[in-house]
C-alpha cells in the first residue's frame, strides 16, 4: 500500500509539473494604429498516468526573450496625422505647380496663336499691296509703251506729212525752176541773137552789191550743220561759185577752193543746197554768178 501511494504521488507531481512555454516577440510597427494582440499560450492537456514507464527527462528550458514596450497610441496617431498632413501638402504643392505650368502653356500656346495670326495679316497685307504694286507697274507700263507708240505713229505721222509737203515744195520749186531756167535760157538766147551783153556779166562783174553778198552768205552760213572738231591750226576757208536763176534758185554749186577738212566742205555745200532760193537785192534783181567763201573758225 505504501509502495503504491508512493507511486500516485510521483505520478500527481509529475501531472502537475508542466514543460514551460516559449515566448514569441513581435516587433510593433510605428506606422500602424494598434498592435495585434499576442496569441495566447495554448493549455496543456494531462497526460495519462504511466506507471509503469519511468518519466521522460525535462526539455532544456529556453531563455525569456524580452518584448520591447509598445509604443503609445497617441504618438503613433500623431505621427501618422503628422504624415498625412505632409503628404496633403506635398501634393497640394504639386497640384499648384501642375497647374502654373499649365497656365504658363495656355499663355504660350495663346502668344503663338496671337503672332500666327498676325504674321498671316502680314503675309496677306504683303501679298495684297505686291499685288496692287505689280498692276500699278503693268498698267504704267501699258501706258507707257501705249504714250510711246503714239508718239512714234504721230512723228511717224509728222515726217509723212513733212516729206509729203517737201516732195510737193519741190516738185513745186523744180517746176519753177524750170519754168524759170527755160524763161533764163529764152531770154539768153534773144540777147545773144540781138548782139547785146546781158546781165549775166554784169552780176558777176566788179560792181556787185556787197550787201547783197553779205546776205546770200549769212543765210548759207545759218544752214551749215558741222560738228567736227576745230582744233587744227589757222583757220581753213572753202569757197564755192554758186549759179542761180533770176529767181533766186541755186542752178548750180561749184567748190573752186577746198578748206582742208572733207567734212566740212561737204556741211558747207548741203547748206548753199539747202538756202535755195538765195535771197535777193532790194531791187529784186540777183547776181547770176555768187563767189562765196566760208571760214571754219568764223
Amino acid at each position: 500500500m505504501h509502495a503504491g501511494l508512493l507511486a500516485v504521488l510521483w505520478v500527481g507531481v509529475q501531472w502537475q509539473s508542466s514543460q514551460p512555454v516559449a515566448v514569441e516577440a513581435e516587433v510593433w510597427d510605428m506606422k500602424t494604429e494598434a498592435a495585434a494582440p499576442v496569441a495566447p499560450p495554448a493549455e496543456a492537456q494531462p497526460e495519462e498516468p504511466t506507471p509503469a514507464e519511468p518519466p521522460p527527462p525535462p526539455p532544456p528550458v529556453a531563455p525569456p526573450v524580452e518584448t520591447p514596450p509598445a509604443p503609445q497610441p497617441d504618438i503613433a496617431l500623431e505621427r501618422l496625422k503628422a504624415k498625412v498632413k505632409a503628404e496633403k501638402e506635398n501634393l497640394a504643392e504639386q497640384q499648384r505647380k501642375a497647374g502654373e505650368k499649365r497656365a504658363a502653356l495656355e499663355r504660350a500656346e495663346r502668344a503663338e496663336k496671337v503672332a500666327a495670326d498676325l504674321k498671316a495679316k502680314a503675309d496677306a497685307k504683303a501679298k495684297v499691296d505686291a499685288k496692287a504694286k505689280a498692276e500699278t507697274k503693268a498698267e504704267a507700263d501699258a501706258k507707257a509703251k501705249a504714250d510711246a507708240k503714239a508718239k512714234a505713229d504721230k512723228e511717224l505721222a509728222d515726217k509723212n506729212v513733212d516729206k509729203l509737203t517737201k516732195a510737193k515744195q519741190a516738185a513745186a520749186d523744180q517746176k519753177a525752176a524750170d519754168n524759170a531756167r527755160r524763161l533764163e535760157m529764152s531770154r539768153l538766147t534773144s540777147a545773144a541773137g540781138s548782139g547785146g551783153t546781158g546781165t549775166a556779166a554784169k552780176s558777176s562783174g566788179p560792181g556787185t552789191d556787197k550787201s547783197y553778198a553779205a546776205a546770200v552768205i549769212a543765210k548759207i552760213k545759218n544752214n551749215i550743220a558741222y560738228s567736227g572738231g576745230t582744233d587744227m591750226s589757222g583757220n581753213p576757208r572753202a569757197e564755192f561759185k554758186i549759179e542761180q536763176l533770176p529767181t533766186g534758185e541755186i542752178i548750180s554749186v561749184r567748190q573752186t577752193k577746198s578748206s582742208g577738212v572733207p567734212a566740212y566742205d561737204k556741211a558747207v555745200q548741203n547748206a548753199i543746197d539747202k538756202s535755195s532760193p538765195l535771197p535777193k537785192k532790194k531791187d529784186g534783181t540777183v547776181d547770176r554768178v555768187v563767189d562765196a567763201g566760208f571760214n571754219l573758225k568764223d
